[in-house]
Formats: C-alpha cells, sequence, structure tokens
C-alpha cells in the first residue's frame, strides 16, 4: 500500500490518493484548477494506477473543489454520507460566499455508512461515522496497517472547527473520543489539513480533547 499526499487550493486542504497493487482511490480531491488536477494525472500515469474510488469524508467546498474533475476524468461517482449531501447541494452557493471559484460537483452520488468497507487492492478500509465537523463527516481506517483517514475531525494539536453550519462542538468531542481515541496509540492518522499525528500523541497532548486534561 502507498498513501500519496496533496495539498491543494487556498485553504490548503490534505488530498490523498491510495494505492494498493494498480489501483488507486482518491480521498477529497481539493484540486481547484488546472495546475493542481495535473498533478493527480500525472502521479496517475506515472504509477500505472487505475482510480476505483472517489470519497468524501464530508462536503465542505474545499474537500471536494475535484470532484467534478475527478468524476468526469476517471469515470467514478462520489461516495459519501447522506448526512453529508446537503453541503454539496449548497455548493455553489457557498462558494459565492468564500468567493472562489468551484465547478459544480455531481449530486449523482453513492452514499456509504458507517461500518462499511471500502475494498482496494489487498487492503480494505472500514467507514468510521465521526459527526461534529459536519453532520455526516466519516473516517476511513485501515486496520492492518494501522491508517487514518480522518478528514477534518482531528488535526496535530488540534480539532476540527464547529462553528459552521452544521457543525456541533459537543458531538464532535464525543466522536473523537468515542470513536477515534478508541484506536490503538500507533494508528497514524491523516488529517485534512496540515502534518499527520497519531493518536497516541493526542491522546496525551492535545489541549481540547487530550486525555491529560
Amino acid at each position: 500500500m502507498k498513501i500519496k499526499k496533496f495539498t491543494f487550493n487556498s485553504f490548503q486542504e490534505n488530498t490523498y490518493i491510495i494505492s494498493s497493487r494498480n489501483e488507486c482511490m482518491i480521498i477529497d480531491p481539493g484540486c481547484s484548477n488546472k495546475f493542481e488536477q495535473n498533478q493527480i494525472i500525472s502521479y496517475i500515469q506515472d504509477n500505472n494506477l487505475e482510480p476505483k474510488e472517489l470519497l468524501n469524508t464530508h462536503c465542505h467546498i474545499d474537500h471536494i473543489f475535484g470532484n467534478q474533475f475527478v468524476s468526469e476524468e476517471y469515470q467514478l461517482t462520489a461516495k459519501m454520507h447522506k448526512k453529508d449531501f446537503p453541503l454539496l447541494e449548497k455548493a455553489e452557493e457557498i462558494a459565492k460566499i468564500y468567493n472562489v471559484n468551484l465547478s459544480p460537483p455531481p449530486l449523482n452520488v453513492d452514499f456509504i455508512e458507517e461500518n462499511d468497507i471500502i475494498h482496494l487492492g489487498d487492503t480494505s478500509w472500514k467507514v468510521i461515522l465521526t459527526p461534529g465537523h459536519s453532520p455526516g463527516h466519516i473516517c476511513f481506517f485501515n486496520e492492518p496497517n494501522q491508517k487514518l483517514i480522518a478528514g477534518d475531525v482531528l488535526f496535530f494539536m488540534s480539532i476540527g472547527r464547529t462553528d459552521l453550519p452544521g457543525g456541533n462542538h459537543e458531538e464532535l468531542i464525543k466522536s473523537i473520543q468515542s470513536k477515534i481515541f478508541i484506536l490503538d496509540n500507533q494508528v497514524e492518522v491523516l488529517c485534512g489539513h496540515g502534518q499527520n499525528t497519531s493518536i497516541g500523541y493526542e491522546k496525551i497532548n492535545n489541549p481540547y480533547v487530550g486525555l491529560s486534561n
């Protein structure tokens, strides 16, 4: 298994391409212009990969800038939790508020639920429902390799903001403590913004939700 991280758009969002064998999945495509789109194309071509999945941890605009591009380029249907679909529907309206250009994301999507399994090559990824940052935020967990694609739930020494529409601080803290912090300490957390971290480190050091508080 190989994980490639790209940091895209003005929000400095992390897009992940995960590959196993010659298959790959694209998680939270934040590519917002031709230059960023070409980085994805080049990486996939250079590594002889076949895109199989387009996944969204949630549907805030910085994580879906590239949904239309990826869907059309690789003939993929985005998968997300149904509770975040209203954010997808309002994406163009929200983009205008931030004064950014957004290619209309396709509304023909597939919904995935907690405990669903995404299969990719030799790997499998379990869907974990972690609301709070958004109503239908999900994470993807690969237990054998101890990797968690965490979106905007948990960051290095921080947590996702909850002042956006649909955010709920108490719900976010509950998600982290009951869904994320029950994972092994050595699990690597691949965040939607910023650097990677680990479950064990955040339990001790995170000032917002660390268990030492």
